[in-house]
């Protein structure tokens, strides 16, 4: 069961601090994922312009905004018209004063019952202390809960091993390699494809227990299913 949290209705216009738990999806014991808003175009073309993250995800995501809307604003409107994909914003607690990155799945394909996963952590500083890793175990509930995913795939490159040690501990296998399929740094990489599937996603959750109901004194719970 996935819930879309909303903050109380109150006279006086929320600070940013509050703004931000505006439309939150899912929330784990360390992080939460939230709906994407037009403000959020700030964030991606700040990340569409790190080489670092260009270099170890190579995000069709962030190249589309980039090099095909050139930075439009419209690419907002198209991302919630676009039934492909879900893309929710990775935060965190109240001292991280910013997005660590955006959690989306992409080549939605609701009949057959399956997708593709892409988990960005864009700050340095959130690195390696298992905020990926919980925010893709959040997103991969709600593709079971929400969209009756049945399997979700991954790719990344050969070198990028934290992305592969995330999703190993997330439950995820290494189902096989596609030679030289990725480009980067003027050279052809291979390109791990990794796989999980439904019952799979539900033994992690029984046993890591990441997931929090939307509820307290912050909003109430409104069943989105």
């Amino acid at each position: 069961m996935i819930g879309v949290e909303e903050m109380p209705h109150v006279s006086s216009k929320p600070g940013p601090g509050m703004a931000r738990r505006l439309g939150v999806v899912s929330r784990g014991t360390r992080v939460y994922l939230r709906t994407l808003r037009p403000e959020d175009l700030e964030y991606l073309s700040e990340w569409a312009e790190n080489a670092f993250i260009e270099r170890m995800v190579g995000s069709e995501f962030l190249n589309t905004y980039k090099h095909v809307y050139d930075k439009d604003p419209s690419f907002y409107e198209a991302c919630l018209m676009d039934s492909t994909q879900v893309v929710l914003m990775i935060e965190a607690r109240p001292e991280w004063p910013k997005p660590l990155g955006l959690a989306r799945l992409f080549n939605i394909h609701l009949l057959e019952g399956y997708a593709f996963l892409e988990v960005m952590l864009t700050d340095a500083k959130a690195i390696r202390r298992g905020f990926g890793v919980e925010a893709g175990k959040l997103i991969s509930y709600y593709g079971v809960d929400v969209l009756g995913l049945r399997r979700i795939e991954a790719k990344v490159y050969e070198y990028n091993r934290l992305s592969a040690n995330s999703l190993r501990r997330n439950g995820f296998r290494q189902e096989g390699i596609l030679r030289k399929a990725g480009y980067q740094d003027g050279q052809c990489w291979d390109m791990l494809v990794f796989g999980i599937l439904e019952q799979e996603i539900e033994q992690q959750r029984k046993k890591d227990r990441v997931y929090l109901p939307l509820e307290g004194a912050e909003g109430d719970t409104r069943d989105a299913t």
